[in-house]
């Protein structure tokens, strides 16, 4: 398909819902949303959507943590500022069943937009009590990504099995090099719990820590919390970048893609833009292998979904609907294609996407990707039983405050500022603090 032809499916292929809007009148939406590759490129694309219905975006980008916070207090507060919000796995079913977003159901009428085309899990996890609140724009878990010309120099090999972090350590050593600019491993250290909380809740589960016990009792001074965070400090001190500590996603993906970092336990939609030789100067030095394991295997690999949806405040639902069906639909996906490469297409969404030839000769990595986001199980994500739901975060309202809490304390150790066991003793004690205060322990 040419660019022109999709561009102009893009812009008529939902008929009646585009036609309607562009003859009844015209809106300005506004859209929050994260300052990551995908919604940046969708910010480029999007002026063929406004074409065709003579609606118009404002668009409000943020940093991850800022956006968080100030979607959160919006919707809490039914602010109303935004028409359309970019969120998570986290947050949509808390909030959907709360009544604070738009059902999006009617979605299963509409056979242009395919609804059954969306992975099953990722429908699942962006529904509450039988409705979906969200539509995903691109669904994620973690894996390894390393520079295959740096474990040639070095000798290293490169792992064919899931190994452990002690080995990964071991490995990440061999491979630190900082007199020629080369990091043994670059990890998020950014206070967050979607940022350093992302790995290092992932990291806690490989040790065998859990968040709460069968009883909602919180297990941050455990043992096994204890051994995942000494280690996790310890790595980044001695084959981490310096600042580590004010390190996220983006930064992190930044040194990567600039040839920084040997190897970087991250999420697997960044690899299209990492294996990109328009955005990486690694593109052709770059492969993957699964993230580590250490006492169990279980909960080692996150599971995620960046998504649109819809608040109820907005008072521009059937503009705001018209959109997500365009930013999510088959016609879109094709369109990244066509417009910046297939490799670049947003991961782990459509079937009908992830089969198309023309995504898998661009990114042959693209199953083995969908592969490892669907063999992941929120429902069992440690190697003791657990009340929650969820791998690197735990499904309750309270977790953003306390995941949050333990971000900023990790992070301090990670900085110096503090020893892990102050760290998790701190941690231990809000967490107690909050979940007394919900009701869950008495």
């Amino acid at each position: 398909m040419s660019i022109k032809r999709t561009l102009l499916t893009t812009a008529v292929g939902f008929g009646c819902a585009i036609t309607s809007a562009s003859v009844v009148s015209a809106d300005e939406i506004t859209i929050a949303t994260v300052n990551n590759a995908d919604m940046i490129t969708m910010q480029e694309l999007a002026p063929a959507w406004e074409e065709a219905t003579g609606n118009t975006i404002n668009w409000v980008v943020l940093e991850e943590n800022v956006l968080r916070q100030r979607t959160t207090t919006d919707i809490a507060t039914g602010g109303g500022s935004f028409d359309i919000m970019f969120i998570g796995a986290y947050e949509t079913p808390i909030w959907g069943a709360k009544g604070w977003l738009t059902p999006l159901d009617d979605f299963a009428d509409d056979a242009d937009y395919n609804l059954d085309d969306i992975f099953q899990l990722v429908r699942n996890g962006l529904s509450a009590d039988g409705s979906l609140y969200a539509v995903p724009l691109y669904s994620e878990t973690s894996f390894t990504f390393y520079r295959t010309d740096l474990f040639e120099a070095a000798g290293v090999e490169v792992p064919t099995e899931q190994i452990s972090y002690t080995e990964f350590a071991e490995m990440a050593a061999a491979l630190h090099d900082p007199d020629n600019g080369i990091y043994g491993t670059c990890q998020r250290g950014k206070a967050g719990w979607g940022e350093n909380m992302a790995f290092v809740g992932t990291l806690a589960n490989a040790f065998g820590a859990r968040w709460f016990d069968e009883d909602w009792q919180p297990q941050l001074d455990s043992p096994e919390w204890n051994a995942a965070v000494t280690y996790y400090v310890d790595l980044m001190t001695a084959s981490g970048p310096p600042g580590a500590s004010a390190n996220g996603h983006n930064e992190n993906r930044a040194l990567f893609k600039d040839g920084k970092c040997a190897t970087w336990v991250d999420a697997t939609s960044a690899a299209g833009d990492v294996r990109n030789p328009a955005t990486s100067t690694v593109a052709d030095v770059t492969d993957f292998f699964k993230a580590p394991m250490q006492a169990t295997n279980k909960g080692t690999g996150w599971f995620w979904s960046w998504a649109l949806a819809i608040p109820a405040s907005s008072q521009k639902t059937d503009a705001a609907k018209d959109f997500l069906k365009w930013a999510t639909s088959q016609e879109y996906f094709e369109m990244v294609g066509e417009t910046k490469g297939w490799v670049a297409v947003p991961s782990g969404t459509r079937q009908s996407i992830e089969e198309d030839a023309r995504r898998v000769e661009a990114a042959p990595f693209a199953p083995a990707v969908v592969d490892a986001i669907l063999s992941v199980d929120p429902a069992d994500p440690t190697l003791l039983p657990v009340p929650y739901t969820g791998v690197q975060f735990v499904a309750i309202e309270e977790f953003q405050g306390i995941g949050n809490y333990v971000g900023q304390q990790v992070a301090a150790a990670l900085a110096g500022q503090s020893t892990v066991e102050e760290a998790l003793a701190n941690s231990q004690t809000f967490a107690v603090r909050e979940m007394t205060r919900a009701g869950y322990i008495e």
